[in-house]
């Protein structure tokens, strides 16, 4: 993959998430906040957007949503790494709970 796709890659990939953050911000602003892991004030704005807006955000070159897995208890929890699939269902409600935790002291 050369750089020209790269950017088109993440191009598509920032308006498919602009576009897909607006509709769940609209449709239930709580649930939205929780599963972007954005503020109420970025909410807001992000509802706000007209479609010309959001095409001009996301012909950017950097991505605009980043992983909020960011330590190695929450990839291990959601992988299973080292652990049996019956407790597949704890190990994911617990990552959620941590993550949830942390959008909590954002917020």
């Amino acid at each position: 993959m050369n750089t020209e796709q790269i950017l088109a890659e993440i191009r598509e990939a920032n308006l498919s998430y602009l576009m897909l953050a607006q509709s769940l911000i609209r449709s239930d602003r709580e649930q939205a906040l929780y599963r972007l892991g954005v503020s109420d004030e970025t909410a807001g704005m992000i509802a706000a957007l007209t479609p010309a807006q959001m095409l001009k955000i996301a012909s950017g070159n950097t991505l605009l949503c980043r992983f909020r897995m960011d330590d190695e208890l929450v990839w291990n929890l959601l992988t299973n790494h080292g652990r049996g699939a019956a407790n597949d269902g704890v190990n994911r409600l617990h990552a959620s709970i941590l993550m949830a935790g942390r959008h909590q002291e954002a917020a």
